[in-house]
């Protein structure tokens, strides 16, 4: 007996995350600034508003070893902690 239910032709295609896979950091080029980000979280019961400077570090890491795709800061919800400098540096990249 079969458990499978087919309700007419319709079938189910899936489709990939919007913003897609990045690769895990195999080699650890972002590891320091993951570990910062993680004892700021512990430090401040996991409340990852006061660790916004951190995380921010972190996805830049990310993106600028190519780990994630490249996104503004802005989109990422950073943009009040932008400065010029950084977001210069990304858009050479």
């Amino acid at each position: 007996m079969s458990t499978a239910m087919n309700f007419g032709s319709k079938s189910f295609t899936p489709r990939p995350p919007d913003k897609g896979a990045f690769p895990l950091d195999h080699f650890g080029e972002c590891k320091g600034f993951k570990e910062k980000f993680m004892k700021c979280l512990r430090e401040n019961s996991f409340e990852n508003a006061l660790c916004r400077q951190e995380s921010k570090e972190y996805l830049e890491c990310r993106m600028e070893r190519q780990l994630m795709a490249k996104e503004p800061l802005e989109k990422l919800g950073f943009k009040d902690l932008i400065d010029e400098k950084s977001e210069a540096k990304l858009k050479t990249l």
